[in-house]
Parts: structure tokens; C-alpha cells; sequence
């Protein structure tokens, strides 16, 4: 029988014919394949240079305020600016880092091309007069803007936009702190809910982190040296003293995203016209700074973070951070929580040294990581950032904090549109659909 068919001539020309469209679906895949790889390097060069050109002005207000101290005085000036800005030209662009999580999840609308020097204008000015603000949010909205812009190009090609918004958004995470790891995990965990990804995903999205961070080397960008000189040997009481600082940690995240939102919420309710918002913030912002008298708590306080690692830090000055921070971030101005975060967590880290008879050092070090890991509900991002940063002998801590913290921070993060869910759910659903694909 099986010789009667293959000596049948229908049935030879049947089989050339399947030869002949296996050969054609290998092809096409190969070349989708090719066109997603090089999409993925060149989205990562380009916001590589855009978060390098972003950050080098960011470097040169800091400067510029730090030398010229009565520049803050501008401050309300700058914030009206920045009001009527977005109030009359920013549309849907006013919604942040918000509004790439809605498009990821809706795949509505491309997210506008304005956003990028909006962005960039709003967090130079906040900055450049004094503002408690970060830089992470800005390269976010830079590196899901630009691919999601250059992506809407060749939509007949590029068909997957989630994937494009997820490569824009671990490159732009990337080139800000220079971690490439974390950047391509920060971007899978912040968008968890129902995640559907393939191998393939993956590998576009790390070959853009990556791209994105050597890019912003490239245009001999450096970012903040941190080191831990101490780190202790596991034992049963280390592990109930890291537990006990991570539960502090996680509900420090927790205070800080409450109040954050509820100081907008009060603002919102009160003043009916949007740019005067940041107005009234930066006045109660002076006034309370001159109160005080401390340059610490402006902008975004790098100097301040890597003190904390060295010198044991005051109670109030995490609780005056977040403070300041509010403020900024509450009332309208632009650049992100993320560094603050930082500055909140290694400082309180560094003050609960003292408590828990820990390394100064390494408890700054699980301080800036785990409130991160809580205000954002990404632990396993933040546990890879603190290896990326301080070195693996202490990758097991990060881990413990960053998910500690995370449980102890409640459902709320400071990205208000984040459908998140359990972290290693995330992971059954990139297992399962790896199974699939």
C-alpha cells in the first residue's frame, strides 16, 4: 500500500507541494524572526542616545542648581509653566506612565510623539529649580513613546504591539540606571496581569535592555557607584532582623503611595484649575524647605543616597524625603519616584542599622531595594537590580526584602493604572505560554 502511494503521481505532486510550504513558513519566520531582532537593536540605540542626551541635561541643571542655590525661588514660576503646558498641549500625556499601562492593556490608541519632549522639558524645569523628583518615569515614557512611534511605522510588519511597548519600556528602564536585567524584568512585572509572552519576546526585549544600556555608555553616560563593604553570614537572627527592616520597608512604601495619592486627590479637589496646581505646590514646597533650611531634599538627592551607605542617617530625613517628595510629584511636577525611592529606602536602611545591629551598608543597600520593590509591586526586578548594582553575594537578602516588602506594601502602587497580581504567577504564565509556542 505505502508503495502504491509514493509510485502515484497526484500523491508525489501533494507531497512537493507541502515540501515546498514548509520551506516557505520556515522563511517567513526566519524573516520575521530577523526583522523583530534588528527592530530590537535599533530601538534599543535609539533610546539609548535619547535617555543619554535626557540624563546628560539632567546632570547639567543639578549643576547649575547646586551652584546657584537661589534658584528655587523659581521654583512656582516653573511650576505654572509646567501646568499650562500640559494643561493646554499635553493632552492624554498628563496621565504619565499611567497611560502606557492603559495602552498596553487597551491597544488603543499610539501613544503621541509630544510626550517625549514633554517629558523631557517637565524634568529638566523640576529639577533645575529644586524639585524632590526622579528621572526613572521620564526615561519610561522616552523608550515606550519612541518604539511604540517608530513600531506604528511598519504596522503591516511589526503586528505585536505589546511586545514593541514592552521592548520600549526595558530599554528605556535600562539606559536610566544602567540595568539591563532588571530593565527587562521590571518591564514584564509592571504589566503582569493575564501576561501572554513567548521565548521570542523575551529575547527581543533583553536584546533591547541590553542595546539600550550599552548605547547610553557608548555616549560615555556613567551611572552611580554603590558598594557594600560587609555583607553578614547567613544565620537564623540575621534572617528575623532583615525580616523585621523588610516589613518597615514595605510598609514605608505603603505611607509613601498613600499619602502621594492623597495629597493629589486634596489639590485636585480644592484648586479647579489645573495649572495652578503646581503653583500652590511649590510655594508649600519653599516654605517648608526654608523652614527647615536643608539642601538635602532637592531634587534627586544622589549625594545624600550614598552618604547613607557610609554615615548612619537621622530618623527624619527619610520622613522629610518623602515629604518633599509628595509635594513635587503630588501637585504636577515631572520625573519620577523612583530615585526618591532610593534616597527613602537607603536612608531608612542606613538608620535601622543602628536598631538592628546590621552592617551600615548592607542595610542601606536592602532598604533601597525593597521600598522600591513595594511602592512598584516588582520584586523580582528589584531583587535583580540589587544584584546588578551591588554584586551577587547578597542576591539571597534582595530577595527576601524585595518580596517581604512587597507583601507588606498593600495593593496600591504608585503607578495608579498597574494591574498587578502575584509575582510567580508571572512566571507560570512565561512557562505555560513557552510550552505553547
Amino acid at each position: 500500500m505505502t508503495s502504491t502511494k509514493k509510485n502515484n503521481p497526484l500523491y508525489s505532486i501533494c507531497m512537493t507541494m507541502k515540501f515546498k510550504q514548509d520551506i516557505s513558513s520556515v522563511k517567513n519566520l526566519s524573516l520575521n524572526f530577523l526583522i523583530w531582532f534588528f527592530f530590537s537593536l535599533l530601538i534599543g540605540a535609539i533610546i539609548g542616545s535619547t535617555v543619554a542626551l535626557f540624563l546628560f541635561g539632567l546632570n547639567l541643571v543639578t549643576t547649575i542648581r547646586v551652584s546657584h542655590p537661589i534658584i528655587i525661588f523659581g521654583l512656582p514660576l516653573a511650576g505654572l509653566i509646567i501646568g499650562f503646558i500640559y494643561h493646554y498641549l499635553g493632552g492624554t500625556t498628563n496621565r504619565g506612565n499611567n497611560l502606557l499601562l492603559e495602552e498596553y492593556q487597551s491597544s488603543s490608541e499610539t501613544l503621541p510623539l509630544k510626550m517625549v519632549p514633554l517629558i523631557i522639558f517637565g524634568t529638566w524645569t523640576t529639577h533645575i529649580f529644586g524639585g524632590s523628583a526622579g528621572r526613572e518615569g521620564s526615561a519610561l515614557q522616552i523608550g515606550a513613546t519612541l518604539s511604540d512611534q517608530i513600531g506604528n511605522l511598519f504596522p503591516k510588519i511589526l503586528k505585536d504591539r505589546k511586545r514593541i511597548l514592552l521592548i520600549g519600556i526595558a530599554a528605556g528602564f535600562a539606559a536610566v540606571f544602567g540595568t539591563p536585567i532588571a530593565g527587562f524584568l521590571f518591564s514584564l512585572e509592571i504589566v503582569n496581569r493575564k501576561i501572554k509572552i513567548n521565548f521570542q519576546t523575551l529575547l527581543f526585549i533583553l536584546l533591547s535592555a541590553y542595546m539600550a544600556n550599552y548605547t547610553c555608555h557608548f555616549w560615555k553616560i556613567t551611572h552611580t557607584p554603590y558598594h557594600i563593604q560587609l555583607i553578614p553570614e547567613w544565620s537564623f537572627i540575621l534572617i528575623t532582623k532583615i525580616s523585621l527592616c523588610a516589613i518597615l520597608f514595605g510598609l514605608t512604601a505603603r505611607f509613601f503611595i498613600f499619602l502621594t495619592d492623597n495629597f493629589s486627590r486634596f489639590l485636585n479637589h480644592y484648586i479647579h484649575y489645573p495649572p495652578l496646581i503646581p503653583f500652590v505646590g511649590a510655594i508649600l514646597f519653599i516654605t517648608i524647605y526654608l523652614a527647615i533650611g536643608d539642601e538635602r531634599f532637592l531634587g534627586l538627592g544622589i549625594p545624600t543616597i550614598q552618604e547613607s551607605f557610609n554615615i548612619p542617617q537621622l530618623p527624619q530625613v527619610f520622613l522629610l524625603k518623602i515629604l518633599f517628595t509628595t509635594i513635587t510629584l503630588g501637585s504636577g511636577f515631572k520625573g519620577g519616584e523612583v530615585t526618591p525611592l532610593f534616597f527613602i529606602g537607603a536612608t531608612l536602611g542606613s538608620m535601622l542599622s543602628i536598631y538592628f545591629d546590621l552592617p551600615l551598608g548592607f542595610s542601606a543597600a536592602i532598604g533601597f531595594i525593597a521600598v522600591f520593590s513595594g511602592a512598584t509591586k516588582t520584586p523580582i526586578a528589584c531583587t535583580f537590580m540589587g544584584l546588578e548594582l551591588f554584586g551577587a553575594s547578597a542576591f539571597p537578602y534582595f530577595l527576601l526584602v524585595s518580596i517581604v516588602s512587597y507583601l507588606l506594601s498593600g495593593d496600591q502602587s504608585i503607578y495608579k493604572s498597574q494591574n498587578h497580581t502575584h509575582f510567580w504567577k508571572l512566571f507560570f504564565a512565561i512557562k505555560n505560554k513557552y510550552k505553547n509556542s
